[in-house]
């Protein structure tokens, strides 16, 4: 599979979680919608545009299990979360509750926020070695008062490869009157995705990176009942009396065009869709997933550190990404320049809690071959920190 990514041949390249990869039939389908774009662009966006933007919208519902009309596309995550959280009303006697592994970008919108409204906003620590999921949802609980009127919690996290029980925590936040606000940045086609089970109010998702999609492709979702507390972002033609409704709702109107811009990484979503389900997914999932597990014991025996999920491998708490502890290092960035230049491998080193950790990825085109590299390197690299 190596040779449908148009990755360079000379690196490992263990490091889809950041920014993902695009096959070469789904990036070709990308030119292609950008080249239909340019040859006639004032009618392909008065007169086309809308018509293939619900296509792509109904082949992304069907994808992650909601109407497409619950869901718009945007250009990332952090895109997502700002339209949500801009949105939302929130004064000094409100608290928004997260955890202590979210995405510092998306950390950042919440304090920029907090500081102009007066919220709170409250990390939850969540401990790791992860132990079960009742006993997540019980930590994260503990940060609850009656002033929590938000949860933000990641799906997948992006430092510590973590993924939250959803589902319950939606369930009880439902229970006890709290909007839960997700980033699911590294779920959509690193996991089965079903909105509708985990019922979030609001959910926001990545699809250029493990669906594999092109650049600046993204979906916003919200619950049908929630879709009124939505404001545009942008304020365009989306919005302002006696408008024609473009999409037919104000959460599509106000969300969907934002001027000019090129939508043709929204426009190959369904590429991205069907390439994965032609070489069979599921199957891929499972023999990366268990590629990944082999290389986390054998960075395990290499540091003799202990990992930060169950010693089952199929519990559900990591999956084609993890996060897998090493030595305390001097200087993080010189060691991971000299994993990339000496060794040609690029992959992620990532300081949480004061600890030092490799995040590594297994995607289609990784080979065992590609795990020997870098478990050379480490070796090469950590023989005086590593434990006897």
């Amino acid at each position: 599979m190596k040779n449908y990514f148009l990755l360079d041949p000379d690196v490992v390249f263990l490091n889809h979680g950041s920014f993902g990869a695009t096959p070469k039939p789904v990036f070709a389908a990308y030119q292609e919608w950008q080249q239909r774009l340019e040859r006639q662009p004032v009618y392909f966006i008065s007169h086309e545009l809308w018509d293939h933007l619900a296509y792509a919208r109904q082949q992304l519902g069907n994808f992650v299990g909601v109407p497409a009309n619950d869901l718009v596309f945007i250009p990332n995550a952090t895109f997502g979360l700002n339209v949500v959280a801009r949105s939302l009303q929130l004064g000094p006697d409100d608290e928004v509750l997260t955890t202590n592994h979210e995405y510092g970008a998306c950390e950042n919108v919440w304090r920029f926020l907090s500081q102009k409204q007066g919220f709170r906003y409250i990390q939850q620590p969540i401990t790791l070695p992860v132990v079960s999921a009742d006993e997540i949802v019980a930590q994260l609980w503990q940060g609850v008062t009656p002033n929590t009127r938000f949860i933000f919690l990641s799906h997948i996290t992006s430092a510590t490869a973590l993924t939250f029980p959803l589902a319950e925590i939606c369930r009880r936040a439902r229970e006890a009157g709290i909007i839960t606000v997700i980033d699911g940045a590294h779920a959509p086609g690193q996991i089965p995705l079903d909105l509708q089970a985990i019922a979030p109010d609001f959910y926001f998702g990545n699809l250029h990176k493990w669906l594999c999609s092109p650049k600046g492709s993204a979906f916003l979702y919200a619950r049908p009942d929630k879709q009124a507390l939505i404001e545009p972002l942008v304020v365009g033609w989306g919005w302002g009396e006696g408008r024609t409704l473009t999409f037919g709702s104000n959460f599509l109107d106000y969300t969907q065009w934002l001027g000019t811009n090129d939508v043709s990484a929204y426009l190959a979503v369904p590429d991205a869709i069907h390439f994965q389900e032609a070489h069979n997914w599921t199957a891929v999932r499972a023999q990366c997933h268990t590629l990944l597990t082999q290389t986390m014991h054998q960075i395990g025996e290499l540091t003799n550190l202990p990992s930060l999920y169950p010693s089952d491998s199929n519990a559900g708490f990591y999956h084609q990404m993890a996060t897998i502890p090493l030595p305390q290092l001097a200087n993080t960035e010189a060691f991971k320049t000299a994993l990339l230049e000496e060794f040609k491998v690029e992959v992620p080193i990532v300081t949480w809690n004061g600890r030092h950790f490799i995040r590594v990825s297994i995607q289609v085109y990784n080979t065992p071959q590609d795990v020997e590299v870098l478990l050379d390197a480490l070796t090469k690299l950590l023989p005086v920190h590593r434990s006897e």
